[in-house]
Order: C-alpha cells, then structure tokens, then sequence
C-alpha cells in the first residue's frame, strides 16, 4: 500500500482526541526539513514539511498551494485566512498535527455550538483532494509558521519523479 494512502487509513481510524489534549504551536524551527525522499521533505519526527529557500519553494509546497487554491478556498478563503463560516486553516494548523488534518479532511467534521453550525464536508472520496493531501498540508503548514507568504509562489523546484509516480499511481493514470 502506497505510504501516503496508509498514512490517510491509519488517521482516519485513529481515535478523536480529547478536547482538553493541546498540541505544542507548530514553529518554523519544529518545520524544519531534516530529510528528504525525492523532493519531498520530513521534519525530525517524520512528518512532512516545507523547504523554502531562497524564494523557492519546493514542488510540494507548491503543489499544495495550487490544490487548496482549487477546493478549498472557497470555504477557507484564499491563502488559509478564512471566512465567515470556515476557520482560517493559516491560523488553526499551528496546533494540529498531520493525523488530525488527515483525519479531518477524509472524514469531514460538524462543530455545533453557540448558535452557530460548522460543517466540513468528507473528502475521503475526491481524488483531486485526498491524492494532494500531503501537499496541502505542507502549503497550509507553510502558511501557518509564516514560512511562505500569501499569494502564488514566484518560484518553485521541479515536479519529481516521485510525486509523477505517485500522482500517476493515486490518480490510476
């Protein structure tokens, strides 16, 4: 099974984490890529991440900036700010950690309270989103440790073998 597709199974049968469990905030320090497999970079605990250097942002981050940008904006409003009825993921992602994102995103949520009625809608059934999940998350962890800034990257590294294979593989092309 392809690693990210275990990734995504593994998160979504995790369970839902205790409300009063905080997460450390994310930092562009914790970010920092310590690995790479073939254009895709890990931080120190494994968990995928940016590099951005010199104004370049790798293809996943750039990839991800292009996928949210194509379904998640409208609700989450451009560059991860949010609007009236979605969080501003730019914000929110400082304190989540990939499983939850992962999770979230393949199996959707409902927040009720206060009046007011949230709901995310499952993406666990979209290519075009759950085969790009790693990327998204990278764009948005970017956003959130304010390593890239708003608006399309001027520059970006190469697609790698690797992403085309896995894209390719994922989106059975």
């Amino acid at each position: 099974m392809n690693s990210r597709l275990l990734a995504l199974a593994v998160a979504v049968t995790l369970p839902v984490l205790n409300p009063s469990h905080v997460l450390s905030a994310d930092t562009k320090e914790k970010a920092a890529a310590a690995s790479e497999e073939d254009g895709k970079f890990f931080d120190a605990e494994g968990t995928p991440t940016f590099k951005i250097e010199n104004g370049t942002v790798d293809w996943y981050t750039f990839s991800g900036y292009r996928r949210y940008h194509s379904d998640c904006h409208v609700c989450h409003g451009p560059d991860g700010v949010g609007s009236s009825y979605a969080p501003a993921l730019a914000e929110s992602m400082k304190n989540m950690d990939y499983p939850t994102f992962l999770s979230i995103v393949a199996e959707g949520r409902q927040n009720v309270g206060g009046g007011k009625e949230n709901v995310m809608p499952a993406f666990g059934d979209n290519k075009n989103v759950y085969c790009y999940l790693d990327d998204i998350y990278i764009y948005l962890r970017a956003r959130a440790v304010d390593a890239a800034p708003r608006g399309r990257p001027p520059n970006k590294a190469d697609k790698p073998q690797g992403a085309k294979d896995y894209e390719a593989s994922c989106m059975g092309g």
